[in-house]
């Protein structure tokens, strides 16, 4: 609930009652709410009170009625909600760029899984993270959903950055970098959800499945029950490659989607990553049990995982939003361009210029990421009640003029180089590209100390 501020006449405005809040801002070219009607607001302002939005409106109605303790003119600039990264591997920035060019299962098993071994640690997972949240909101990314090891660490670098941030601490039945016996997995889970931070509620506990494949029914179900039981986010890869249907059919019978709703795991609590290979029917399974689906393109074409049937998934009403995977099979984490390439793929895979218009795809990025983590009462709109989770970006550049239509534009010319201020709860992140709480050049320092032991091992 919004706090009350004081409340003055100010002369200046013909004697009318002045709120004074935290923040005003005023001026901006537009303001792009994301709202269910995708509302641009020209000459937009924004009005924010603690940790939430108390005003979206016209400059010209909101500058007589709010005086800010801090006031920013953003002529020259575009306000809109931070994005939401629905699905990626924090703190394998440590491994961008390594085992480039093999398909998914080389990549895992010849490198990727090796080099874990070698390197992960919950120092390397802090630093791993740190850089993550760097490039995040250096790119207009105020929330992510993550899944890996040593997660403590991750929640100890998301704490520190003052992102928003859905952490899962990684599970398989194999051993892993924190836990060597599978037959540990669970005592592990309950230390890392026993040890999870209090706070602001911008950090929230889940559990990660990695796959069918490397997560037997056992496991899944007792790690789906223990989600349900604390009303927390599960997570799991799921049909991400041919060969994986190929495999679960073999030894279960059924298709993915199938297998893991026998064993009761689809629901409003799942989230499903990368569900490239998911037929009409599980689409339809997928919106009717009202699981959420994080899309990644830009993984799913370097992979060359396939290209999954998000206009298919769209159209079955299933909530998706998008993600860019682990900076080691993408390599980077920037939602604009995720957006670019996701409305453009699937134009030309269904020859249909009209498939994925850009206000869908940017609503992909913002609310509808929000709802398949569960946060979409909170965050993913810039809407009156709402956390102030929010960016600016400087559209003064040659690639963004002129401007006909705003939505457009964030998806097909916009970059996450252009954003300048980022705000989380209604904390200033990012001024003017600085960062104000996050010593960037100390988490590269560490993150490049980690690759020399990685190219090493």
């Amino acid at each position: 609930m919004l706090e009350p501020s004081p409340v003055s006449c100010d002369p200046e405005a013909g004697g009318r009652p002045v709120e004074e809040v935290d923040w005003l801002l005023y001026n901006a070219d537009w303001v792009v709410t994301c709202d269910s009607e995708m509302t641009a607001i020209a000459k937009g302002a924004v009005a924010i009170g603690s940790d939430r939005l108390v005003a979206v409106g016209a400059t010209e109605d909101l500058k007589p009625r709010y005086r800010g303790r801090r006031s920013l003119d953003l002529a020259g600039h575009l306000i809109m909600p931070g994005l939401v990264n629905t699905h990626t591997h924090a703190a394998m920035s440590c491994f961008r760029g390594i085992g480039d060019d093999l398909p998914l299962d080389r990549w895992l098993n010849e490198v990727v899984f090796p080099a874990e071994r070698s390197v992960v640690a919950p120092e390397m997972v802090y630093w791993g993270t740190q850089l993550s949240c760097v490039e995040m909101l250096g790119n207009g990314v105020t929330t992510f959903c993550d899944g890996y090891f040593f997660e403590e660490s991750a929640a100890r670098a998301v704490r520190d950055s003052g992102m928003r941030a859905v952490l899962g601490q990684g599970i398989l039945d194999y051993p892993t970098p924190d836990h060597a016996e599978p037959a540990t997995a669970r005592s592990r889970a309950e230390s890392f959800l026993a040890s999870f931070p209090e706070g602001d509620g911008r950090i929230r506990p889940s559990l990660f499945c990695h796959a069918p494949y490397t997560c037997g029914p056992d496991t899944l179900r007792w790690v789906k029950d223990l989600c349900r039981e604390l009303g927390i986010l599960f997570q799991v890869h799921l049909s991400e490659t041919e060969w994986e249907v190929r495999t679960i059919e073999e030894v279960y019978g059924r298709r993915p989607v199938l297998h893991l709703d026998a064993l009761g795991l689809l629901d409003q609590g799942t989230l499903a990553a990368h569900a490239v290979w998911v037929n009409g029917e599980e689409a339809r399974l997928l919106a009717e049990r009202k699981v959420g689906v994080s899309h990644n393109v830009a993984s799913n074409m370097k992979l060359a995982s396939g290209v999954a049937p998000l206009p298919a998934l769209l159209e079955a009403g299933v909530t998706v939003g998008l993600g860019t995977d682990g900076c080691a099979s993408n390599n980077g984490l920037d939602l604009f361009r995720e957006m670019d390439l996701t409305a453009k793929l699937h134009k030309v895979t269904r020859l249909d210029p009209m498939v994925c218009p850009a206000g869908t795809v940017l609503k992909l990025a913002t609310a509808a990421g929000a709802a398949t983590l569960g946060w979409e009462g909170e965050i993913g709109s810039l809407e009156t009640g709402k956390k102030a989770d929010l960016i600016a970006l400087d559209i003064n550049q040659p690639h963004l003029v002129p401007m006909y239509d705003p939505v457009s534009h964030l998806v097909y010319a916009a970059r996450g180089s252009d954003v300048r201020y980022a705000w989380v709860n209604g904390r200033l992140l990012l001024e003017r590209g600085n960062f104000t709480g996050v010593d960037a050049a100390r988490a590269v320092a560490e993150v490049n100390r980690v690759a020399l032991k990685a190219m090493k091992s």
